[in-house]
């Protein structure tokens, strides 16, 4: 359709302390009021001259203007920093964030923990957070945000400029194979790949700990990822919430794995999209931030892993990283956003695993090789659990290996009988014509 409406953005006031800290324009690239005063005079000319560019027409773009200047009404960062890939993230105060546009959220639960422990014949090793008070990026800005905001990654038009249409940029990929594989829907053109392992079960979320890989992707290669989804049908319509990592070049302009959040109440649709791109996720932590790039595995060497976590109750669901305490959550979906479906109370299907999508081929997925070469060369899942709807201690996953296309990917799920293992996925493949 066709837009007209154009939303003003609260202006910034240089130099202004809040909170006990001083805000300034960053060192080394514009403000975040500089990056959104250049939205509006862009032109389409201007934007398809650009290598990257795929909007589609004049009026798919003035959606996308439309949409950054709405996401960041009455927004002002505090601080702002860039990471390693060049992504700037700018310090919002936890209550202007677009999910909230001034309401405070709750104070964080603590989850209930899934079993511990460490096997000595595999080792591996949580990544930590890039920022903190002693780092500063390549600019001189310190990798840190006050206190009351959180670090939200900045959605750029460059970003969205990337799909050819706005509901391209929220959908899990671009184009029609963007719709979720196991919604059933016919304008779904080209499957995505697999290799995971799942179970029916009314849950409450779950967990696992997953290891991280950089996936080479390229030519007609879409996305490669390693994450868990939590699923339900409310009247036909598949309500999801995701997280995992995924090497996603079209939506990060870069070849790294990404942390991510994911969520659609009607099988990505008409709703849904990543991170904080669009008022859903509500931002609670600052150590870990949706879209922040991860360190990535060896063959043969150090394994770095992400324990991640999703837990439902008092109406959210909670997102945890590398821990279950309430320290650890980075934030949550409020149950409005499913509209008195599904997820608005529990989930009834789990799925663990990888997932790829190409056009004329497909990616690698994890790292590349096989499942059955195990650890130090596989990617895995370990530690699976899920939550009980009636509360209580986590549960062990009892999960269903799928594995359709054996001859790009393969997926074994092994129930050992030693914590953290017990419950382990290996999945992935070299990809090819699948």
């Amino acid at each position: 359709m066709s837009v007209t409406k154009i939303y003003v953005v609260k202006s910034f006031r240089i130099s202004q302390t809040i909170r006990g800290f001083k805000m300034s324009d960053p060192k080394g690239f514009p403000s975040l009021k500089a990056s959104l005063d250049s939205v509006s005079p862009t032109t389409y000319k201007a934007l398809s001259a650009r290598a990257e560019s795929k909007v589609a027409h004049e009026e798919a773009l003035e959606d996308m203007k439309t949409h950054i200047l709405k996401l960041y009404d009455k927004i002002e960062a505090e601080h702002s920093f860039m990471d390693e890939t060049g992504a700037i993230y700018d310090c919002i105060p936890i209550e202007q964030q677009p999910s909230l546009k001034g309401k405070r959220p709750p104070e964080a639960p603590d989850a209930p923990p899934a079993a511990g422990g460490q096997y000595e014949a595999r080792k591996d090793s949580f990544v930590g957070s890039p920022l903190g008070p002693d780092r500063k990026d390549r600019h001189g800005n310190a990798m840190q945000c006050p206190a009351e905001t959180v670090p939200m990654r900045r959605v750029t038009l460059e970003d969205l400029s990337r799909f050819k249409t706005l509901q391209d940029f929220f959908r899990k990929g671009p184009g029609g194979a963007g719709l979720h594989p196991r919604a059933g829907n016919p304008r779904v053109l080209v499957w995505p790949r697999w290799a995971q392992a799942y179970q029916f079960v009314p849950n409450a979320g779950g967990s696992s700990t997953l290891n991280i890989w950089d996936p080479p992707i390229g030519g007609n290669h879409v996305v490669s990822c390693s994450q868990h989804s939590y699923e339900g049908r409310s009247g036909g319509a598949l309500q999801v919430i995701e997280c995992g990592w995924h090497v996603f070049p079209a939506r990060y302009g870069d070849t790294r794995p990404h942390l991510f959040t994911y969520w659609t109440a009607d099988g990505c649709n008409q709703t849904g999209c990543y991170n904080l791109q669009c008022p859903a996720f509500v931002q609670t932590g600052s150590t870990f931030a949706p879209g922040m790039a991860l360190e990535t595995s060896v063959i043969g060497g150090a394994m770095k892993v992400i324990t991640l976590a999703y837990w439902h109750t008092g109406g959210r669901w909670w997102l945890y990283v590398n821990g279950t305490a309430a320290s650890n959550a980075i934030g949550y979906y409020p149950d409005t956003i499913f509209e008195g479906g599904t997820l608005a109370g529990n989930a009834s299907e789990i799925y663990y695993g990888g997932e790829v999508l190409g056009t004329t081929s497909f990616p690698p997925m994890g790292s590349g090789r096989f499942a059955k070469e195990r650890y130090g060369k596989a990617a895995y899942q370990r530690s699976i659990h899920y939550y009980p709807p009636q509360g209580g201690a986590a549960v062990v996953a009892e999960l269903t290996a799928e594995q359709d296309w054996p001859s790009c990917y393969t997926a074994e799920f092994v129930q050992y009988q030693e914590a953290p293992w017990m419950a382990t996925l290996w999945f992935g493949g070299p990809g090819g014509n699948c």
